[in-house]
């Protein structure tokens, strides 16, 4: 039987296609709570922390006397920023074909500028893992994740770096990243970056910069991500408080 946290996580992804998609694609709001409830298998209590969640990202809006309002221009948001989605899952939601034409696994030292990322001194030693994911079988998202080498527990292989970095961070470093602050801006691709995005140097492309950060406040990785221009359609949803 699978943990309550891994359910929730399954019925919101359910609830979510059958907005988008499914047999609530076409009604203004979600049935009541009682009905949706039961009709979903859960109890009222699970089923409003997830509705809590879906709210907060503003796929949802709880009006009393109202009801649950599906918020479709929110839904039809084609990749959203302020939500963390894995590479390929991002890429399939923009309506490709998603793959990975590499990953590569390197031991390094951290440099000035990774030490003050994750708070620890210059040349600590590192795992940089470097992935290139396609779209449609052109190159769409090159990223290097960083984690420091000591965070790294029992057998692993390079097959489990593989995995998108929070899978490892989860099974190998018993780390669950909390949040993140990413720096945004856009660059050029310089002769590496024209190499690996197969574009004249000088193309453009959008950088994110990111720290991920545990619930304690400790930084636990960085990563630098690149996005080749044209596929997608970054969108960012901001709630005024």
């Amino acid at each position: 039987m699978s943990s309550q946290p891994t359910q929730s996580k399954t019925i919101r992804a359910q609830l979510l296609s059958a907005m988008k998609e499914g047999e609530f694609a076409s009604c203004q709001r979600l049935p009541r709570e009682s009905v949706l409830a039961e009709s979903l298998g859960i109890s009222r209590t699970q089923l409003r922390d997830i509705l809590a969640s879906l709210e907060r990202e503003g796929f949802i809006t709880r009006r009393h006397g109202v009801g649950t309002i599906i918020n479709r221009h929110v839904l039809n948001a084609q990749t959203r920023m302020d939500i963390e989605v894995e590479f390929l899952d991002m890429i399939r939601q923009s309506g490709h074909e998603a793959a990975v034409a590499f990953v590569r696994v390197t031991d390094g030292a951290a440099d000035e500028k990774i030490a003050g990322q994750l708070q620890i001194p210059e040349g600590t030693p590192i795992i940089r893992v470097s992935r290139l994911c396609t779209a449609d079988g052109k190159p769409a998202i090159y990223c290097e994740d960083v984690i420091e080498k000591s965070l790294a527990q029992g057998s692993y292989t390079i097959n489990d770096l593989k995995l998108p970095i929070f899978h490892f961070l989860q099974q190998f470093c018993d780390v669950n990243p909390y949040l993140d602050l990413t720096d945004l801006r856009p660059v050029v691709a310089d002769a590496a970056l024209a190499e690996i995005f197969q574009v004249p140097m000088g193309s453009p492309l959008l950088n994110m910069d990111e720290v991920d950060f545990d619930i304690d406040g400790k930084p636990v990785f960085c990563s630098n991500e690149y996005f080749a221009d044209g596929i997608f359609r970054h969108t960012v949803m901001r709630k005024k408080l």
